[in-house]
Formats: structure tokens, C-alpha cells, sequence
């Protein structure tokens, strides 16, 4: 299930809450009872290299860009 987090406005609070993502925007009271709340936007951190695996097939000339280069000039 996935986690979400929220802070509370009242107090200032930020908590997490595991819930169906059906449920993600629902109405979130705080821990210590405050009910205006706020959903905050998470980041995902994703290993991983930003080249090109090497079996993937690579460009070559042809100025790139739409279909081949045909309407770049």
C-alpha cells in the first residue's frame, strides 16, 4: 500500500499515512488531531545511468529530429 505525506497547517506537523491511492486525497487529520491538512508532492529518487544501454540501437546522421530529418531541412 502506498505511503503518502501530509502536513498539518494548524500545527505544522508533517506525517505519513499508508492508504489505497483511491484514498490518496481523502480528508487527512493530523496526529495530534487537526484536521486542516495538506497533501505534499513526494520526489522518487531512481537509480540508474542516464546513457543509453549499449544494446540499444543509436542515430545515426541525418540531422535528427522529426521522422529522420525529412522537414528540419
Amino acid at each position: 500500500m502506498p505511503r503518502y505525506e501530509y502536513r498539518c497547517r494548524t500545527c505544522g506537523d508533517t506525517f505519513e499515512l499508508s492508504r489505497p491511492m483511491a484514498e490518496s486525497s481523502d480528508p487527512a487529520a493530523c496526529p495530534s488531531g487537526h484536521d486542516d491538512t495538506v497533501k505534499l508532492l513526494s520526489t522518487v529518487a531512481v537509480g540508474g545511468s542516464a546513457s543509453a544501454p549499449s544494446s540499444a540501437p543509436r542515430a545515426s546522421g541525418g540531422g535528427g529530429g522529426c521522422c529522420g530529418g525529412g522537414c528540419c531541412g
